[in-house]
């Protein structure tokens, strides 16, 4: 992967990890779901904005995705991108008070090996 190529993929992953804070940011904010105010909710996310601002940040990752397979093999760019879900729990614990158990850190460096062994070069 060379340095431009990283840099994409970078840009992608913090686009949908800032995509993922405002929409939990926003999301916070509309409260709970249920049948009897979907509708109402569902109309109040084009009043939120941080749930404007989440789904803004989710486009710009897709589009600096596209870029990133543009130039390398899907093989490589998907896996790589599941780093936004190592930021994605580390946001969580810090800005929401999600806890990381050992379970989901065990898991999480399963997530990390693996993206080392897809982009690893002999």
């Amino acid at each position: 992967m060379t340095l431009q190529e990283f840099f994409l993929l970078l840009m992608s992953v913090l686009a949908s990890t800032s995509g993922q804070f405002f929409l939990k940011s926003g999301a916070v904010k509309l409260g709970k779901v249920n049948l009897s105010n979907a509708l109402n909710q569902i109309l109040s996310i084009i009043a939120t904005p941080e749930l404007l601002i989440g789904l803004a940040c989710y486009a710009m990752g897709a589009v600096t995705y596209i870029l990133l397979l543009t130039r390398v093999n899907l093989s490589i760019a998907a896996p790589s991108s599941s780093l936004v879900y190592i930021f994605s729990v580390l946001l969580g614990y810090f800005f929401f008070r999600e806890s990381i158990t050992l379970v989901r850190l065990l898991g999480l460096s399963f997530i990390v090996s693996g993206i080392i062994l897809v982009i690893w070069r002999k």
